[in-house]
């Protein structure tokens, strides 16, 4: 049978490590059943750790020796709960959390695992260093490099580099209607104000001749999103018809585009960035917050759409 997993090579690295772990995993609950001994490998790493202590801990506590999840201590502390191998006391010092050591069966049952043990480290010496001799240092660096800059970071960056932004040029002047026009058409039920039936099908003029620009967002060879940067004098600048197709949101392109614009703003000394937004785009309003902008009135400069229910500026 076609091993897929190892095919993938680094795409499926986790899935990899998983599969390497359920293994273990498995045959070690074995090597426990046969050495008649009702204790389970994903247990280990707790009850070692309620072992060597001189006092009960809490759940947090354990958590941060251990690097587990929350919820995966929590559970293994449910199942050794279930066998009798801890005791759970209350915590006179927090009512929010509980007290944890083991129970006289779980001290009884250590000098029964701690032969095993050794067995196991011999065993797991001979597994590993098959692969690498300086495994156990390799795995640690990938820890670490994992808690110090996150798997869903790195993916993060690297899918946001396939993000371009662009300044307008003739070709790619339908876009701003095909993008940020139907877009509005389906927000406003149809219903275009006449600030908007002229600049989306006239953007270089509506904002290019004024001394603004237009940004285009391209992923890989599609534009994905616009946004319109409106000169409101020397000093400050709107950014408009902010939009980025659905399915590409979760590529970071509308930050980037607000962050062109922000640039280009300051490229142009200009000290102010303003916006218009109606209540209903929430998710915007949490980007836009995010990214510095704050809630204000309207300078006397711009000219406020009808829609409009919230104004925001940012200082540059």
């Amino acid at each position: 049978m076609e091993d897929v997993i190892g095919k993938l090579g680094f795409l499926a690295g986790g899935s990899r490590f998983r599969r390497i772990y359920e293994k273990m995993q498995i045959d070690g609950d074995k090597a426990y059943k046969e050495s008649g001994l009702g204790f389970k490998s994903s247990w280990f790493p707790v009850y070692y750790v309620l072992s060597k202590s001189q006092q009960s801990q809490t759940v947090m506590e354990i958590t941060d020796q251990i690097a587990f999840s929350h919820i995966t201590v929590k559970n293994i502390i449910n199942e050794l709960n279930n066998e009798g191998l801890i005791k759970i006391s209350p915590n006179p010092n927090d009512k929010r959390s509980k007290l944890i050591s083991l129970s006289e069966k779980g001290q009884a049952l250590l000098s029964q695992l701690r032969p095993i043990w050794f067995s196991f480290s011999s065993s797991l010496k001979n597994i590993l260093t098959s692969g690498h001799p300086d495994i156990i240092n390799i795995l640690k660096r990938i820890d670490s490099e994992l808690i110090k800059d996150p798997l869903n970071e790195r993916v993060r960056r690297q899918t946001e580099k396939q993000v371009v932004i662009l300044d307008y040029r003739p070709s790619l002047k339908e876009h701003f209607y095909e993008l940020a026009g139907h877009w509005l058409l389906g927000l406003l039920k149809g219903k275009l104000e006449e600030e908007d039936k002229f600049t989306l099908n006239n953007p270089d003029i509506a904002y290019l001749q004024q001394g603004g620009f237009l940004f285009y967002a391209q992923y890989k060879e599609e534009i994905i999103g616009c946004v319109a940067l409106k000169r409101l004098d020397e000093e400050a600048f709107e950014f408009a018809k902010l939009f980025v197709e659905p399915k590409y949101r979760n590529l970071g392109a509308a930050s980037k585009l607000i962050n062109r614009c922000i640039s280009r703003c300051k490229e142009n000394n200009a000290r102010e960035l303003w916006l218009q937004t109606t209540s209903s785009l929430r998710e915007a309003h949490n980007l836009y917050y995010k990214l510095g902008f704050v809630d204000k009135d309207a300078p006397p400069q711009m000219t406020v759409l009808k829609r409009t229910e919230k104004i925001m500026c940012i200082e540059l």
